[in-house]
């Protein structure tokens, strides 16, 4: 006589046995290649900030662009000690200060303490300097 064994599985419309769900119960870390996403939805932001400590000792490259031009290899190889290279820029317009290649704000320039700086004009948005990542 055959006994049949009750199972708690859970079955599809066909009656085929489901896979088990790969999603997290709720307040479950998930973990992928490394990573947990539990910061990511808000629940512990002191712990978010200090995951993100690791990056802030990574240097960039900042960048202040005066301006580019195009030049002939003939003209380029006449300048010497005092020659003068136009740019189309106006005089007193906004610098681009870049990092890593990308811009991040705009400037005026400054003398301090003999030294040239840069005065921050503008600031680029987060949301567009994510946008140029893209």
């Amino acid at each position: 006589m055959a006994t049949e064994e009750k199972t708690d599985a859970i079955t599809d419309e066909d009656g085929r046995p489901e896979e088990p769900s790969q999603q997290p119960e709720e307040g479950q870390d998930t973990v992928e290649d490394g990573f947990s996403f539990n910061n990511l939805e808000g629940k512990d932001e002191g712990r978010a900030e200090r995951d993100l400590d690791f990056i802030l000792d990574i240097p960039l490259e900042i960048t202040v662009e005066l301006g580019r031009t195009k030049m002939l290899i003939n003209d380029l190889l006449k300048l010497g000690q005092g020659s003068i290279i136009e740019l189309p820029k106006p005089a007193g317009e906004t610098l681009e200060i870049l990092a890593n290649n990308r811009l991040i704000a705009k400037g005026d320039v400054v003398v301090v303490n003999e030294k040239y700086g840069i005065r921050l004009t503008e600031v680029i948005s987060t949301v567009k300097r994510l946008e140029q990542l893209k």
